[in-house]
């Protein structure tokens, strides 16, 4: 009976691991955004944004996601930089000071 009880915790336990990674944030986006925006920051054919999408982008944090234009985290996840800072206009967001599209 003690192994069985063993394996339930270990259950519980890695079922709280797996969702808490879930629920990881990049500049106040989660998954679920950052993936309703990727078709309109990837090149070569990027679609306009959704709904979803822009209201992802209304919650995140702009400075943050602006930060990152000159990264190569944003190519190296298929993001192309350019549309990514083009991507607030579309969704009638005003971006933050100094973040263009260049």
């Amino acid at each position: 009976m003690e192994m069985g009880r063993k394996f339930v915790v270990f259950v519980v336990l890695m079922v709280v691991v797996f969702q808490a990674a879930r629920a990881v944030t990049f500049c106040n986006m989660n998954d679920d955004g950052i993936s309703a925006c990727k078709p309109s920051v990837t090149a070569p054919n990027p679609t306009e944004p959704t709904k979803k999408c822009c209201k992802a982008l209304s919650q995140a944090d702009l400075t943050c996601l602006c930060s990152y234009k000159n990264s190569i985290l944003l190519p190296s996840l298929g993001i192309d930089a350019k549309l990514a800072m083009g991507l607030p206009a579309k969704c009638n967001l005003t971006p933050p000071d100094g973040c263009t599209k260049k």
